[in-house]
């Protein structure tokens, strides 16, 4: 069988003798087809009747296959269109680098958006974080990540006063890390932590959730080859469009 709309005919099965269930295995193998490219952002499926004709199946059991990817965020339901890859979700992993690097290594296709630059007193927190004293002027950088065109996080950094000159356009067009590195800062480690909390309806309004959907948060505290607190970030991130990945080593 094959989907509509896909760059290469893709093949679909399903093996009626397994018990995995028929949707569970239609919804595996559009997954996969997303995850590797076979399935790109802005491919339309047709609509359920159409699909469950072409596929054999029950119209209940290709519906709740394809909830299954608008639930994960890989799809969405366009009224008058159809279902329609969005894109697979990103996974990043927990180590020393900048989203924009990551998103753009994923073929991601990251934008930025200056929320605002400013400067503010630093508050017990930050001042800990960054090694100056608590009311110390320290700058403040706002950021709105996005990825094929849609929100993906919540920037929130706050670095010494004198680290490096930060402007809207070079924000916008490249990453923080880059910043730091072509203005001579080597980066060397980070202290982070990740956790989950539910969107405010600030951050709803700015990642297009509701109020309430879960995010995946993230503080890290950036160190340079001095031992010099040269970053403190906490961001958010839309859980729907978003993942950590660990790698986790058995020790002997």
């Amino acid at each position: 069988m094959t989907v509509q709309g896909a760059e290469q005919p893709l093949p679909l099965s399903v093996d009626r003798t397994s018990p995995v269930p028929l949707y569970f295995q239609l919804a595996q193998q559009l997954e996969a087809a997303v995850e590797q490219g076979r399935l790109t952002p802005g491919t339309l499926l047709g609509n359920e009747i159409e699909l469950a004709a072409r596929l054999g199946l029950s119209r209940p059991t290709v519906r709740q296959a394809i909830q299954s990817l608008v639930d994960k965020g890989l799809m969405v339901r366009r009224r008058g269109v159809g279902t329609q890859v969005v894109h697979s979700q990103v996974r990043r992993p927990l180590e020393l680098s900048s989203l924009y690097d990551d998103l753009e290594a994923a073929g991601q296709r990251p934008a930025t958006r200056v929320l605002r630059t400013t400067m503010e007193p630093a508050t017990a927190e930050i001042a800990a974080a960054l090694g100056v004293a608590e009311g110390t002027e320290v700058h403040l950088v706002e950021r709105l990540r996005y990825a094929h065109d849609e929100p993906m996080a919540l920037l929130r950094n706050h670095l010494p006063p004198d680290l490096l000159a930060l402007t809207g356009r070079e924000l916008e067009s490249t990453g923080l890390y880059r910043m730091m590195r072509a203005s001579g800062i080597t980066l060397h480690s980070a202290r982070q932590s990740v956790g989950a909390r539910a969107a405010t309806a600030g951050e709803a309004r700015a990642l297009d959730e509701e109020p309430g959907a879960p995010l995946l948060t993230m503080e890290r505290t950036t160190y340079d080859d001095t031992g010099r607190a040269v970053e403190f970030g906490s961001h958010v991130y839309r859980a729907s469009r978003y993942a950590f990945e660990f790698q986790l080593l058995v020790r002997a």
